[in-house]
């Protein structure tokens, strides 16, 4: 590990250290997934709705596959689509938003009023709607949820640029007639870049839970691929039943997003940290 790293993680609070430990398991845990896909596609109606047990863990679900298997199975698939869907939306974001606050004047104007109107729509609705209208895939759940969601860390890219850009070391360079592209590089990239990472966190949880809203509702991932919500999809009708269709996908939802929440949370009281550093 490197210096910089090391000191990077020192300034981790405590719990932004437990959820980075949960977060490096989730992804141990979507690296090895593939050796339990067979498993979990594996059919058995005589096997149906068992519960917990030492032969199945997590139980069996309607149509007879090992739950714990299709948890496991899932978890690169809403993983991947949290962490792809998030950085659609901060690419789209950061650079809308960064232009407006470094440019300022009509530009920033324009694209403010763009980012209010797009705010002013229920994150939700438009979801479905894009969601609804695209051919189901990875792709479009990816892109359903990247498009909907970068205004708010446009704004948030836009405040921090405008900070940074009036700092005395980036007046200094401006005065000194570095380009635009050294200004960028060398002054506001790395002060802008903390809360980046800070929003990146964020946004991959919100982007695993808007991706499971959305195969829960039947408009996310097609069949067969398999995701937490596309599983919890199948827990109403048989709660009765079987209470564990419900219980184990939704607390692997809940640690994920909780973990990188937490994570984000502590990027953030280490980004405060380092702000107010002398």
């Amino acid at each position: 590990m490197s210096r910089a790293a090391r000191k990077a993680l020192a300034r981790l609070p405590g719990t932004g250290r437990v959820a980075l430990g949960v977060v490096v398991f989730l992804w141990i845990v979507a690296a090895i997934s593939p050796l339990f896909s067979d498993r979990a596609r594996d059919i058995r109606l005589e096997e149906r709705l068992l519960p917990p047990s030492a032969t199945h863990p997590f139980g069996t679900d309607d149509l007879g596959r090992d739950l714990l298997a299709r948890v496991i199975a899932a978890t690169p698939t809403s993983l991947a689509i949290g962490l792809t869907a998030a950085a659609v939306s901060l690419g789209v974001g950061f650079t809308l938003g960064g232009v407006a606050g470094y440019v300022g004047g009509w530009t920033d104007l324009v694209l403010s009023r763009v980012i209010e109107v797009v705010l002013c729509f229920p994150v939700i609705f438009l979801l479905l709607a894009l969601a609804a209208f695209l051919p189901p895939s990875p792709a479009t759940v990816i892109l359903a949820i990247g498009l909907t969601t970068w205004p708010g860390d446009a704004r948030y890219a836009r405040a921090e640029v405008l900070r940074a850009r009036e700092l005395d070391y980036t007046r200094a360079a401006r005065a000194a007639g570095a380009s635009t592209s050294r200004i960028l590089v060398r002054h506001l990239l790395p002060n802008v870049l903390p809360p980046l990472l800070v929003s990146a966190a964020f946004g991959v949880a919100w982007a695993i839970l808007a991706e499971a809203a959305l195969s829960f509702l039947g408009v996310g991932l097609p069949p067969p691929a398999a995701s937490w919500g596309g599983i919890l999809s199948a827990a109403p009708a048989y709660i009765a039943e079987g209470w564990w269709i419900a219980l184990f996908p939704g607390l692997a939802l809940f640690l994920t997003v909780a973990a990188y929440n937490l994570l984000a949370e502590g990027l953030r009281a280490a980004a405060t940290e380092r702000r107010e550093q002398p």
